[in-house]
């Protein structure tokens, strides 16, 4: 159900159409896109957190298992595991927040809305985030003496991952807007 969907009432004077909101649909559709914009966020989270620790732990078991003790690969370690703190932390503050919304509609549309700005935020950080990533594993692979082609591959994967975490980011964004123009409308409903 679209905002613009009305539910046609028909005026028994002069039998003119008249339009009117269907609130129960209405509040229905903004209670359908919190709960998505909540279960992207939770998963999103999630996957972040346990990806983070999961590649850090990988990076510091290899470089205790080879025993050469790459410089940049320790770095990164401990660059995965702080992103992976701050993930979490911020899970726990997004969670915190969500308990000052009341159930109203207008609430509900807040608390999807403050929760879309959440994941656009964090989806902007994680591209960044790429950033520090491919200078660890390009600085790693440059003291290994690795072929300078190999940094190269790597480096071009990494502007294909940035290029596609901003197709990914563009759709937060649209789902963001989405909101902000449905309670827009809803307030111009209200307002008059």
């Amino acid at each position: 159900m679209e905002f613009e969907e009305l539910q046609k009432i028909w005026d028994s004077q002069n039998n003119e159409p008249l339009y009117a909101i269907n609130a129960k649909a209405l509040h229905n559709r903004i209670l359908s896109k919190k709960k998505q914009a909540w279960h992207i966020t939770n998963f999103s989270e999630l996957l972040l957190i346990s990806v983070n620790i999961g590649t850090g732990s990988f990076i510091l078991g290899m470089n205790f298992y080879n025993g050469h003790g790459n410089i940049f690969m320790y770095l990164m370690s401990v660059w995965t595991f702080s992103t992976a703190f701050y993930i979490l932390i911020s899970r726990v503050r997004r969670i915190e927040r969500e308990h000052k919304f009341d159930r109203s509609m207008l609430d509900d549309l807040n608390h999807a809305i403050a929760t879309a700005t959440y994941q656009v935020r964090l989806s902007q950080l994680m591209r960044w985030n790429n950033l520090p990533i491919a200078i660890f594993i390009a600085l790693g692979m440059w003291s290994s003496e690795k072929p300078f082609w190999i940094i190269v591959l790597i480096l071009i994967f990494f502007a294909f991952v940035n290029y596609a975490s901003g197709w990914e980011h563009r759709i937060y964004k649209n789902r963001k807007r989405e909101l902000e123009v449905l309670q827009k409308k809803t307030s111009e409903r209200r307002a008059t």
